[in-house]
């Protein structure tokens, strides 16, 4: 077993009524001044937002709103954010929503302890984060894993880029997990999160590190085993409550890092879907599932036994299937197979974009690599040429 170091400090609270509890464990943990920040306006419809506000109320902690937040959360409305926080004097800042709306918390949250630098030079790498600013989560979106995980993504507009920050103090303080506020979730954003948590497993079961760790392995097969078998389940009934506690747990435990744990996370095809997002506003989930299959069938030769035991042990490929190659080339295609069972596309011209020319396809490739000055992942790295070609071999429709 290879050496790792692991740490997620998440205060986490899950089940029926978690909500309730907000105000209760915020004033524990210190917090008298909470600034609230949601996405598009369903938690206010839903009654979620007035629920929350009742809490904090009840427990004698004053509190201001900004709601707002969109997919592909921008660095100007966070920016804003922070103003506006450190005008309230916050001291706890408080999500209520998915992974735009809770890494857009995370930035104010840091804007809010470092008020004189810009939070996009922390996403820039030209300053280093040091101190944040306490931070809860009601999540409303099992996806992205923002909840406990080490990331925070931004979309600076004005640059046409988007980014990551991997932190120690991106780590939330509480989070507050009640599957039923999921029920309501659209259809798409559903299968668009199923995907992700997937995502941020496989991103971290192909790297370069070959020292076994068996346990991480059987958790990280698990996980995707049952994200699986729930989605089958939930896709159909998403009031069914045992399907969407599950899909809800897996997608913390897929982005907390207990599921790569000594390994480096490969997270290229994230790179290439974030390209994807800042030119075309693509969907978080759908640029990763559009890229997926084409990586796979780019690298997988890299490690081919590998990718068969990825077969056998998730997709249930027999051991007498063939070679391994034969066994990991129907992995990747069941996998794939099950992006399109959710409705996910799996090629750019799916996408709204479409078939992109290959012009646009050099400028996605500008963007992944620094126009050729660095590459992405570890698995197989990715330099501007074979980002080039992963594209090209994804440019198709269905």
């Amino acid at each position: 077993m290879q050496n790792f170091t692991f740490k997620c400090p998440t205060d986490i609270t899950f089940g029926k009524g978690a909500e309730e509890q907000v105000g209760k464990k915020i004033k524990a943990y210190g917090g008298t001044h909470v600034y609230i920040v949601y996405g598009g306006g369903s938690v206010v419809r839903s009654g979620l937002l007035a629920r929350v506000e009742r809490t904090l109320t009840e427990a004698g902690i004053a509190f201001t709103v900004r709601g707002g937040v969109q997919p592909n959360p921008l660095v100007s409305h966070a920016r804003e954010g922070v103003r506006e926080a450190i005008a309230f004097k916050a001291d706890f800042i408080l999500a209520v929503g998915g992974g735009s709306v809770i890494d857009t918390a995370k930035a104010i949250a840091h804007g809010v302890a470092n008020p004189k630098t810009d939070i996009w030079d922390f996403w820039s790498g030209r300053a280093k984060l040091t101190k944040s600013t306490p931070l809860a989560v009601v999540l409303t979106l099992a996806a992205a894993g923002s909840e406990t995980s080490d990331s925070a993504v931004l979309t600076n507009e004005e640059m046409g880029v988007k980014g990551g920050i991997n932190t120690p103090f991106n780590r939330p303080t509480l989070a507050f997990m009640n599957p039923e506020l999921t029920y309501t979730v659209p259809k798409k954003q559903l299968v668009a999160g199923i995907s992700d948590i997937m995502m941020h497993t496989l991103e971290r079961y192909f790297t370069k590190v070959k020292e076994q760790n068996r346990l991480t392995d059987l958790v990280a097969e698990g996980l995707l085993k049952d994200v699986v078998a729930s989605a089958r389940v939930a896709v159909q009934d998403q009031t069914n409550y045992d399907a969407m506690s599950e899909i809800m747990w897996c997608g913390s435990v897929s982005h907390c890092n207990f599921t790569e744990l000594g390994r480096s996370k490969d997270f290229s095809c994230h790179k290439l879907g974030h390209a994807l997002s800042a030119k075309f506003n693509t969907t978080h989930g759908e640029s990763l599932t559009a890229v997926w299959g084409s990586w796979a069938k780019f690298v997988y030769q890299d490690d081919l036994p590998r990718f068969a035991h990825f077969a056998e042990a998730v997709w249930d490929v027999p051991s007498d299937f063939g070679d391994d190659k034969a066994k990991a080339e129907e992995g990747i295609r069941r996998q794939v197979a099950f992006f399109k069972e959710l409705g996910m596309p799996t090629s750019l011209g799916e996408l709204p974009s479409g078939v992109l020319k290959d012009t646009t396809l050099h400028d996605l490739a500008d963007l992944v690599t620094a126009k050729g000055t660095k590459t992405v992942g570890n698995f197989h790295p990715l330099d501007w040429k074979a980002v080039s070609d992963i594209y090209t071999m994804a440019n198709h429709e269905i």
